[in-house]
């Protein structure tokens, strides 16, 4: 085969360009896929501490009503604090431990769901959202004074 000036035979012409054409798409699929992967991992840490601040905060009042409210406005605080973007989102209280007698042990249990948005990657396969939960529990101080609604 002849060479040109380069040394490069000219057989090879326009081969870089196929490569790159074959590489390139699988190459920005990964890096979508680890955007994604990180986005998924990183809002469910977020929504991990959503719910532990809402169980905490919930295992301080004295009235589930009030309990419920505050854990509903903690959650929500907590989600947009950290710059999170729930495509929906709800609150889940289990208020049982509120209402054993004083001097017991009881617990406030709050779980958090919220659907991550992921239609912007314009990945082929990756659902357009995905819905993440998490539970938290905070004990009631065994000897705090628990009203009754």
């Amino acid at each position: 085969m002849p060479r040109t000036r380069w040394g490069v035979a000219q057989g090879d012409a326009g081969s870089a360009a196929i490569e790159a054409a074959i590489i390139f798409p699988a190459l920005i699929m990964f890096v979508c896929m680890a955007i994604a992967g990180g986005r998924l991992v990183t809002s469910g840490a977020k929504i991990d501490a959503a719910a532990e601040d809402a169980a905490r905060e919930a295992s301080i009042h004295r009235t589930v009503g009030a309990a419920q409210d505050a854990a509903h406005t903690a959650a929500t605080e907590s989600l947009t604090d950290q710059g999170i973007k729930c495509a929906s989102s709800s609150v889940a209280v289990d208020t049982g431990g509120l209402s054993v007698p004083v001097g017991q042990v009881g617990t406030v249990t709050v779980t958090v769901n919220c659907t991550v948005n992921l239609s912007d990657l314009l990945l082929p396969g990756v659902p357009g959202a995905r819905t993440l939960e998490s539970t938290a529990t905070s004990v009631v101080d065994q000897y705090r004074q628990r009203g009754n609604e």
